[in-house]
């Protein structure tokens, strides 16, 4: 008796027809067809399972604060915005905001996620104690790790290092860093370094936000990272510098990102709001080429980063439409392109955050989601909707597929 069997679902890269997906304790436990009898029995109706949507880089502390902003502009314009204004975050608004775009992201069937929480002495820890409460809040729909980082800076912001380990002894997941913020970069991605290793954490850095080549903070993360040994540990989200950069140039870094075991987060909503805003005609794009680094051997990922706030003054909790998006952007339309974009915000994104869990697979956690869809390629093409979705074999949201009403 299995305690869920989703049936009739068309599974990708299995190309024998719509399957069952028996579930038992919340994980797979067998795919085939015309599986037993089980305490919930729903059907997919032959349309594309998922094995969830993985955000590898969102702000859930910040998100929802767009009609509290009196400004608009670059980078620069955005974090000023946001630090003048966090200071009279309570750990009660936090959480309400950062809960609702939780749900929002929820609804469009995903079901792991690595927020980013600022920590400095305006905000202290409240940020990241409202997370807390929601990680423990939401454990039954999502999965959510806590990355604490310094967003405007560490040894030029007194008392930040002290609160961060602080954070660190109660229980984040992980460190990051943002060192272009930084009187002294190099230093701060080795004081970042030196305190993943004492608490034995992944890091995830903001890095080289811009579109300057001419010099990157990417150099002293590679060689940090080969110094400590920390390979398959760092990832680095937006390098929109990479953007700007010919196709030669792109293929060593590539390469070395390979080596050194370091993964990319590109996060096009953002980047494409923020870069190129000094140009008045021909305006870049400014999206590093996430898919030219998953050809050279990188682990690479696309996320949602900000939603309703200076950063991103939009946004829904898709990352079936950020898929879209990047695809839009890097005028990808064949369908092995679009799968590879699928890929960057299901698979790819769970292989950056280390789930050794993830994917339908017999063992694996019974994460899924039915997508209004047929073809994986299609899926993306037509920002196709989540209509239901199984976290650990429990079923956590629903939608209706639409119906046309013909007169």
């Amino acid at each position: 008796m299995f305690d869920l069997v989703l049936r009739d679902a068309t599974l990708p890269d299995r190309g024998s027809g719509p399957l069952d997906i028996g579930v038992i304790d919340g994980l797979i436990a067998a795919i085939g067809r015309d599986l037993g009898s089980a305490r919930l029995d729903e059907t997919a109706g032959g349309r594309l399972v998922l094995p969830g949507f993985v955000d590898s880089h969102l702000h859930l502390d910040k998100s929802c604060i767009l009609d509290r902003c009196t400004a608009e502009g670059a980078l620069a314009d955005a974090i000023a915005e946001v630090a003048r204004l966090k200071r009279d975050f309570s750990e009660e608004d936090v959480y309400a905001r950062a809960e609702a775009t939780l749900v929002k992201a929820i609804l469009q069937g995903t079901m792991r996620i690595r927020s980013h929480v600022e920590i400095d002495p305006r905000i202290g820890l409240r940020s990241f104690a409202a997370l807390k409460r929601l990680q423990r809040d939401f454990a039954w729909a999502v999965d959510l790790e806590l990355c604490v980082f310094p967003q405007e800076g560490l040894l030029n912001d007194p008392g930040t290092e002290e609160l961060l380990v602080e954070a660190c002894e109660m229980g984040a997941d992980l460190i990051g860093g943002c060192p272009y913020t930084d009187s002294d970069p190099q230093a701060h991605v080795d004081r970042i370094f030196a305190i993943a290793r004492r608490f034995d954490l992944d890091i995830d850095f903001h890095l080289d936000f811009d579109l300057d080549p001419s010099w990157m903070h990417l150099d002293a993360v590679i060689a940090a990272t080969e110094r400590n040994g920390w390979a398959g540990r760092v990832a680095v989200g937006h390098v929109t510098k990479l953007s700007a950069i010919p196709p030669e140039a792109l293929t060593t870094i590539g390469n070395r990102l390979a080596a050194a075991g370091i993964a990319v987060t590109v996060l096009p909503a953002t980047d494409l709001f923020l870069m190129g805003r000094r140009h008045d005609h021909n305006v870049p794009r400014g999206v590093a080429p996430a898919h030219r680094l998953a050809e050279l051997g990188v682990t690479c990922s696309l996320a949602t980063n900000n939603v309703l706030n200076p950063f991103t003054p939009f946004g829904d909790g898709s990352l079936n439409r950020i898929a879209n998006l990047y695809a839009n952007v890097a005028q990808l339309g064949r369908k092995a392109e679009m799968i590879c974009c699928l890929d960057m915000v299901t698979a790819g994104a769970a292989r950056l955050m280390r789930c050794a869990d993830y994917g339908i697979d017999i063992g694996k956690a019974a994460d899924l989601v039915v997508m209004d869809a047929t073809d994986p390629a299609l899926s993306v093409a037509e920002i196709a909707q989540p209509l239901m979705g199984f976290k650990r074999g429990i079923k956590t949201f629903e939608r209706a597929a639409p119906r046309l009403l013909r007169p």
